[in-house]
């Protein structure tokens, strides 16, 4: 028996009432045992940090993310979306190799666990998403994946990202085979067709059969640009979630990242079938592509969860960041109480979990969840004087303020060290790969 203990912090629960407790939380094997209150060691085997002057509550859950597009960070800026893919991104993608796709996984990782992001939803590339599942791994990162699927036959698709829909189907199944459940469930597989424009129409049909029958979680993109908006309705006849809903690929088991652009039917759509929304802020104001109605869609039963998006469309991974953001773009245009803290921050937890279909396993710090939980140092001044930590948290904290890290109850992160990867030697090869990749450009 294993025992972690995050001693003496104020504890957020982030369940249905919002708790706010005092004292200690207690993992033991992997499982939260004890909330609040002291806490008594029930063999020698166990450790205990120190959470006094912070705040106690679950990792950020961030529902999408792109660790393989990381080495580009800073490398597509002031661009919109469809240039922002065919002039950077995917030729980018197209360069990876191995070595390169496992720099962009490590730093990612990095930037997550140091930054409180115990768990995502990641769309890889077309290839080598095999690397990413074993930095995940060695890295103790909560991760569920999939590689890129791209058959459609677009000239504007480079070499190194064309498939066949077999050889994508195909990839993708023996993926899942080999990773879903893997590292005591911790990482999990699901399909992800980029979007529509990059995918035929058996593809997307396929997938959506595929994932039902697997029990596979699908993770997409929809309705981000007006002018992917436009290619969507020319080739299908009907909007980006209608289309979607059409081929299979709406349900409890689909996220789709974005959706700014929706008509009332694509608003319905979301509602009747559980569908979730993965909201990032970041990218979509440095994108150009506009703001999605994030209060009026979860008043009207939309799931939502928050993510960072990839490096190259927000420069960053800090799901602190977003928080703070969502939280916020809202206000002018609804009205001061659009999104208050608490309900935030739920977004950024327990809306994240349900979107990777574990919400009853993480999310919330409550007896008997999986032990994903982070301190986060609310004694800098920055954040002082604030009494209310919903307060501290969404709109004064930052990723560096994250202090102690456990995942799946193994401290991953204590007293602001990452124990699992070396961080110079992480940032060093992602220079040097960005560099080789770019060159290769």
């Amino acid at each position: 028996m294993s025992e972690v203990i995050f001693r003496g912090g104020t504890i957020l629960t982030v369940d249905a009432k919002h708790h706010v407790t005092n004292g200690d939380v207690a993992i033991i094997d992997g499982v939260i045992a004890q909330v609040g209150g002291a806490y008594h060691p029930k063999t020698r085997e166990y450790q205990i940090v120190d959470a006094s002057g912070c705040v106690v509550m679950p990792g950020l859950v961030q529902g999408h993310v792109h660790m393989c597009q990381t080495l580009a960070r800073g490398r597509a800026d002031d661009l919109e979306l469809l240039d922002w893919l065919r002039t950077i991104v995917w030729p980018y993608e197209g360069a990876l190799d191995e070595a390169a796709m496992a720099a962009a996984a490590r730093l990612a990782c990095v930037e997550l666990l140091l930054g409180g992001t115990t768990a995502i939803l990641d769309m890889g590339s077309v290839h080598h998403a095999e690397q990413l599942f074993a930095v995940a791994e060695t890295a103790g990162l909560r991760a569920t994946i999939g590689k890129a699927m791209m058959d459609a036959p677009d000239p504007q698709i480079p070499v190194g990202l064309r498939e066949t829909t077999r050889a994508s189907l195909d990839e993708s199944a023996a993926l899942a085979g080999r990773w879903h459940g893997a590292a005591n469930d911790r990482l999990r597989y699901a399909y992800a067709p980029r979007f529509i424009l990059s995918c035929t129409d058996e593809l997307l049909t396929e997938v959506g059969v595929q994932a039902r029958a697997r029990g596979l979680r699908v993770h997409t993109h929809a309705s981000e640009n007006k002018g992917e908006i436009d290619l969507v309705r020319a080739r299908t006849g009907r909007s980006n979630i209608a289309a979607l809903d059409g081929l299979g690929l709406t349900g409890d088991h689909v996220g789709i990242a974005h959706c700014i652009h929706l008509d009332d039917h694509e608003r319905q759509l979301l509602v009747r079938t559980g569908t979730h929304l993965l909201h990032c802020p970041s990218s979509n104001l440095k994108l150009a592509s506009g703001i999605a109605a994030i209060p009026e869609l979860i008043a009207a039963g939309v799931k939502v969860a928050i993510g960072a998006d990839g490096a190259p469309c927000n420069n960053n991974l800090d799901g602190f960041l977003e928080l703070r953001l969502a939280a916020l773009l809202h206000k002018p245009r609804v009205g001061p109480r659009a999104l208050p803290a608490p309900e935030a921050l739920r977004l950024a937890t327990m809306g994240g979990a349900a979107a990777l279909g574990l919400a009853d396993r993480i999310g919330s710090l409550e007896v008997g969840k999986r032990g994903d939980v982070i301190a986060i140092d609310v004694s800098g001044p920055h954040v002082a004087p604030t009494e209310n930590p919903f307060s501290a948290v969404v709109y004064a904290a930052r990723a560096s303020d994250v202090r102690h890290v456990a995942v799946d109850g193994a401290l991953v992160v204590r007293d602001r060290e990452l124990l699992t990867l070396d961080v110079g030697a992480a940032v060093a090869d992602a220079r040097t790969q960005a560099r080789r990749v770019f060159a290769r450009l």
